[in-house]
């Protein structure tokens, strides 16, 4: 499979190739952020520099397959919700750069997969997602969409996200067809002795946050959601070092702590070893969290689900 990534954060869907051992082969991968494209060609080897899919344009190559996250901020229930009505400007109105992409291609990609939260279904919402879908079945692909819960695939995170399986043709793809597996322990994702290793650097200290926990009559002005999590996390998100939305962890004596940075790349579905090389790339300052691997976490895919979506596109070329 050729592959184009287009918003290819750090990579989760070549990560997923990589996994699965299927013959794959990139053509080409934009990004606009810098960060990420660091931790991607720190990830695997490459070189390429930060650009925007604003005007850019596939190349000269056969191409099986693209792959676009889009941003999800103005879809989130979590964010601002202004939404991705085409022309409207918003960082999530940049999924339909990948229709005029598409459009002046004229050997086309034969699968298109798009991920994005499922707010994108949202009454306030929806008008957009129904406008791509007809904008693909007008350039010729007919759409598959479900959403799926990284739960259902092994991880321990309470993600759910859309995932929209475009075919230029008849679509075989079915979602029926996707290995679902029962999800591990929390406790199988966690690392040993982090308060002994890193001292209080993820422990709980907010003043605010601490009553929330301590005093079931306090009622907090905030929205957010602070839980405490024990079987599974819910949705690793990109603002971890304030409130986390995936809920902390009870450490005994009323203390609380984070989840680690290398725990989300866990939760996500990266390797020790990948981890390992992104940490060096961006260390921690003294006494902080990293928030630029915390949002790199969160703003990723989660692999293991691609993987199983990737091997019903195998199956389906075959």
């Amino acid at each position: 499979m050729k592959l184009v990534e287009l918003f290819g954060g750090i990579g989760a869907i070549r990560k997923a190739y990589m996994s699965s051992k299927i013959p794959f082969e990139i053509v080409d991968y934009v990004e606009i952020d810098k960060n990420c494209v660091k931790s991607y060609n720190a990830l695997y080897n490459e070189n390429y520099k930060p650009r925007n899919v604003c005007g850019y344009n596939l190349p000269d190559k056969e191409i099986d397959l693209l792959m676009h996250g889009s941003p999800c901020q103005d879809f989130s229930r979590i964010g601002e919700k202004q939404g991705g009505e085409k022309g409207s400007g918003t960082r999530s109105s940049l999924l339909f750069e990948t229709i005029r992409i598409i459009e002046e291609r004229q050997d086309k990609p034969k699968w298109v997969i798009w991920e994005n939260v499922k707010g994108v279904l949202d009454k306030n919402m929806r008008a957009s997602f129904f406008y791509y879908l007809k904008e693909m079945e007008r350039l010729g692909y007919e759409t598959k969409y479900e959403i799926l819960n990284s739960m259902d695939f092994g991880i321990p995170q309470k993600r759910e996200r859309i995932f929209a399986i475009s075919y230029l043709g008849r679509n075989p793809f079915k979602f029926s067809n996707l290995r679902h597996q029962e999800a591990k322990h929390l406790s199988d994702f966690l690392e040993c002795d982090v308060m002994e290793r890193y001292g209080d650097i993820f422990l709980v200290k907010q003043a605010s946050m601490l009553k929330i926990l301590n005093d079931p009559s306090y009622k907090p002005q905030f929205q957010g959601r602070l839980q405490i999590i024990e079987d599974f996390c819910y949705t690793i998100s990109t603002k971890q070092v304030r409130v986390p939305n995936s809920g902390i962890l009870a450490i005994g004596n009323n203390r609380y702590r984070y989840l680690t940075e290398r725990e989300c790349f866990r939760l996500m579905g990266f390797d020790d070893s990948d981890f390992d090389k992104l940490i060096n790339i961006f260390p921690r300052r003294k006494d902080c969290m990293s928030s630029i691997l915390y949002k790199q976490a969160g703003n990723s895919i989660v692999v293991n689900v691609l993987e199983e979506i990737i091997k019903e596109i195998h199956n389906c070329s075959l």
